[in-house]
């Protein structure tokens, strides 16, 4: 699978490796771990009762694939062998932050994420999976849920985001159901 790449002339500023585009926002990818029954991998953060998918920032001269591919070994512990690329998103899909979380003393200003989403399967044994790979760790739970699950769990200002990049990869998802189809 081809994944188009960043162009150094598409960014405005950087903020040590992360970058920010001209509209405030920070390239980042979504990562949407499938198991063979079509359940997805659901983390909860360290140290808050706010459960997410894994996602990440892309570097400076990293293409989507290669940010997806280390923060899938940061976050879950996972070798891009342990996983098979189902589908990505066409586009970038965004969301702002709340005002209290944007930091109006850096320079560039983040206002919030845009996001190249990937849909993935396990093709390992989810024995691999490790959250405890860096230093601190992201998340210190994870459990499967229902594709459907997350949208009404996450956190109210990234669920649109949520909706559209499921919405758009659920037809893609090993052990389509019924189920997943009537929740569109």
């Amino acid at each position: 699978m081809t994944v188009p790449e960043i162009k150094v002339n598409d960014i405005d500023k950087f903020l040590g490796s992360q970058m920010i585009d001209s509209e405030g926002f920070r390239p980042n990818v979504g990562i949407i771990l499938a198991n063979d029954n079509g359940q997805v991998l659901w983390a909860k953060r360290i140290g808050h009762n706010a459960w997410q998918f894994p996602q990440g920032g892309i570097q400076y001269g990293e293409t989507p694939e290669q940010a997806l591919f280390r923060e899938l070994r940061e976050e879950v512990g996972l070798l891009p062998e342990h996983v098979q690329i189902i589908a990505q998103t066409k586009g970038w899909l965004r969301y702002r932050l709340p005002h209290r979380y944007i930091r109006s003393d850096s320079d560039p200003i983040c206002i919030g994420q845009k996001q190249k989403w990937f849909l993935l399967k396990l093709t390992a044994s989810a024995q691999n999976i490790q959250l405890d790979l860096s230093d601190p760790p992201e998340f210190d739970h994870w459990q499967w849920v229902s594709y459907w699950y997350p949208l009404g769990q996450v956190v109210n200002f990234k669920r649109d985001v949520y909706r559209k990049a499921m919405v758009e990869l659920c037809m893609q998802l090993p052990q389509q159901s019924s189920e997943n189809s009537s929740k569109m």
